[in-house]
């Protein structure tokens, strides 16, 4: 049996989203969409509809997964994709994520199921570029905005745009009457780069949409450990700035500085280390002036030799780049893009955080005995 295309396209701007997945029904001859809305949850289901371009086809419910609407989307998707891929009808089943969902999870569901009728071709998020930095600057829970997925749910509304923003390869843009402003634009591109932006009207967007799309490749450029970060950059006001050190911070000086870098920008993010923790690589997540940072595992300098083999060549690569012939592939990679970055002095306070000339020189063995100022970030009692 032939394989049935499948497309994702999310992003918590609905109408953009909705623009994109109407594009797509219209482009595609055979094409349907299927969407879950979660904001039926609170009524212990999942209400499913399946939809041409000449309107509805089929309606369902799936019942919550341990009380998450996200689980119950998880579980029904796969099926209902497979019955769409057994009645032959459709070339093409456009998956339209409900607001707060992330594709990566999605991606990764539709992939790790082994389907032979299925086949995961792309991955698109939906910007209104007009939108792009209300939202990125939005530190609102996801509750408090209607678009919890789970009650344990306790992502904002920044850093889950953040992640839809910087997983899609493909960024599907609607821009309504009115053209973007060249601000958002550049902003946009430089929070992604790497993205291939598709108006949401050009005859591009099926053909980008059904280019083929790597899980794989694509979970190793989130990872903090080798993801394709932002290249320094300035345009229409917007800048990214790119701070890069070997020596490692001062746990208290740092934790002092957070709040302050946190809001210096729109949107952070990299891998950094700390000298009372020189083996942990530890990653930076900042958005909406909310800060995560999350213990990532070793850093490979930090593993025996024999441990090589089993890391991903990807990394691999990431530390090659990196090396240092005294710390190894310990680095400060941090990346900040904003409309009106003040460079030098975030430049200025950045390096304020690392040890001095005299602590760096007490080696590890004195760093360790450093303040642990991140014991409450890293290890919280439970």
């Amino acid at each position: 049996m032939e394989r049935l295309d499948v497309v994702l396209v999310g992003g918590l701007h609905a109408d953009a989203r909705r623009a994109a997945v109407e594009r797509l029904l219209r482009s595609v001859p055979g094409s349907v969409a299927l969407h879950h809305d979660l904001a039926s949850a609170a009524d212990g289901t999942v209400r499913r509809t399946v939809r041409d371009a000449g309107g509805t086809l089929d309606t369902g419910e799936a019942p919550l997964v341990n009380d998450c609407a996200c689980c119950a989307l998880r579980e029904d998707l796969v099926p209902e994709l497979e019955r769409l891929a057994a009645g032959r009808t459709c070339r093409l089943a456009v998956v339209e994520l409900w607001d707060s969902v992330e594709p990566k999870a999605m991606a990764e569901v539709v992939t790790a199921c082994g389907s032979e009728n299925l086949a995961l071709t792309g991955v698109l998020t939906a910007v209104d570029p007009a939108l792009l930095l209300p939202y990125l600057g939005c530190g609102d829970d996801l509750a408090e905005a209607g678009l919890a997925a789970a009650a344990s749910d306790q992502r904002t509304v920044a850093d889950t745009w953040a992640r839809q923003l910087e997983y899609a390869p493909v960024l599907a843009i609607a821009t309504g009457e009115e053209p973007a402003e060249p601000a958002d634009l550049a902003l946009l591109g430089q929070l992604h780069p790497m993205a291939h932006q598709v108006s949401v009207e050009s005859g591009e967007l099926a053909a980008a949409a059904t280019a083929g799309f790597d899980v794989a490749a694509a979970a190793d450029r989130q990872h903090p450990a080798c993801a394709l970060l932002p290249q320094e950059a300035d345009a229409e006001g917007v800048g990214t700035l790119v701070w890069r050190r070997s020596r490692p911070f001062h746990p208290e000086r740092l934790y002092a500085a957070l709040e302050d870098l946190t809001c210096a920008a729109a949107r952070s993010r990299g891998r950094f280390w700390l000298a009372d923790r020189p083996d942990t690589l530890l990653s930076w997540d900042a958005a909406g002036g909310a800060l995560c940072v999350e213990n990532a595992g070793p850093w490979l300098a930090a593993l025996p030799d024999a441990a090589w083999e089993m890391v991903p060549p990807a990394r691999r690569a990431a530390a090659a780049l990196d090396w240092h012939p005294e710390h190894g592939d310990r680095t400060q990679h941090l990346v900040f893009t904003s409309p009106g970055l003040d460079r030098e002095n975030l430049r200025s306070l950045l390096d304020s955080c690392l040890l001095t000339d005299a602590e760096f020189a007490g080696g590890p063995p004195a760093w360790k005995s450093l303040p642990p100022a991140f014991d409450a970030l890293l290890d919280p009692v439970s």
